[in-house]
């Protein structure tokens, strides 16, 4: 088989995501605003500073426990707003609807996308339809874009880390994935996506906090792929401790029983955040003060011992190296 075609895997978030971004579609269309390869552009105007950022949504199926597409678009725009240490506050709504959809779930699906975005605050200002051939569309697919202001000069990134700060999570990770995934094989279990908008905890995290240095929303290719973007072709790596990563039940005996690794399963209502040794207490109680922040946890730390590396110390006393996630592992989970 020709490897110049586009296969399933190169839309995992994954190896071959990056591949495809940086080698072919950041080559042609990139400048040093997108070759920045954050959640959202930095942006200046008029003497403040801008954050935008654009996603498109191709869930299926378009409901699942917790959620459906239309939460889901506004979540994820306004959670790669927050994470870049922006506050939300406006987003378009594009769809490319499929012939034959009810008129009922679309509505449904707007209600929801509205909701989403009035809880955080954002207002949606613009947006474009079209519908296309039935068959053509699988049903409905979103796009949005987003902007937001920064309040403090400098966005958050991966520059200021160093070894010995705290690697945090916000929460039990790889929720989403695991019940989009059994919503599709129309399995019986009691997962809910953690799909939500962090925009209110992470600013209260950045108000009480001032040592956070990065986040980042691990969606698509899970925690783990992340955490491998932090390091790539940095002077540290990461060590995380296995135990410490708060994995539910549910998730965890769904994973088990697939065979899949809960650090590369999608989150949609989770951050990762470094944050300088000396503050994460403060930080975990920042974030374990909201809701969406309870099972808040301290997973790991930034490591010169090992340069662009992520290594996991397992529960029996061992360690591996984890990587960022090669193939398709959940296809069409956002």
């Amino acid at each position: 088989m020709s490897e110049r075609i586009i296969l399933l895997g190169h839309g995992s978030g994954g190896r071959l995501s990056h591949r495809l971004i940086r080698d072919t579609i950041g080559r042609i269309l990139g400048g040093d605003t997108l070759h920045a390869w954050a959640d959202a552009a930095i942006l200046p105007a008029m003497g403040a500073q801008l954050a935008f950022t654009t996603d498109t949504y191709v869930v299926q199926p378009l409901a699942f426990p917790g959620g459906d597409i239309g939460t889901l678009a506004a979540s994820g725009t306004i959670n790669d707003l927050a994470v870049m240490g922006a506050r939300p506050s406006a987003m378009s709504c594009g769809l490319v609807i499929e012939e034959g959809f009810d008129l009922d779930a679309l509505e449904a699906i707007l209600r929801s996308l509205r909701r989403t975005a009035d809880s955080a605050g954002v207002e949606i200002v613009a947006g474009d339809t079209k519908v296309v051939r039935r068959g053509d569309a699988d049903g409905l697919y979103i796009n949005t874009s987003g902007i937001g202001w920064l309040p403090e000069p400098s966005p958050l990134s991966v520059e200021p880390i160093r070894p010995g700060d705290a690697v945090i999570v916000s929460g039990a990770i790889a929720e989403h994935g695991a019940a989009v995934m059994a919503a599709r094989e129309g399995l019986v279990t009691t997962l809910r996506s953690d799909c939500a908008p962090l925009a209110g905890m992470i600013a209260r995290l950045l108000d009480r906090c001032r040592g956070v240095k990065f986040m980042r929303d691990p969606t698509r290719g899970g925690i783990a792929t992340v955490l491998n973007e932090i390091v790539e072709g940095r002077p540290f790596g990461i060590r995380l401790r296995e135990e410490a990563i708060p994995v539910s039940d549910a998730a965890r005996g769904f994973c088990e029983t697939l065979g899949l690794d809960p650090l590369y399963v999608a989150n949609e209502g989770k951050v990762i955040a470094v944050v300088a040794a000396h503050d994460a207490d403060r930080a975990l109680d920042a974030l374990r003060a909201d809701p969406l922040g309870v099972r808040a946890a301290r997973i790991g730390e930034v490591a010169a011992d090992s340069p662009g590396i992520v290594v996991l110390e397992t529960a029996v006393g061992g360690s591996r190296i984890v990587g960022m996630l090669a193939g398709d592992q959940l296809p069409r989970i956002c």
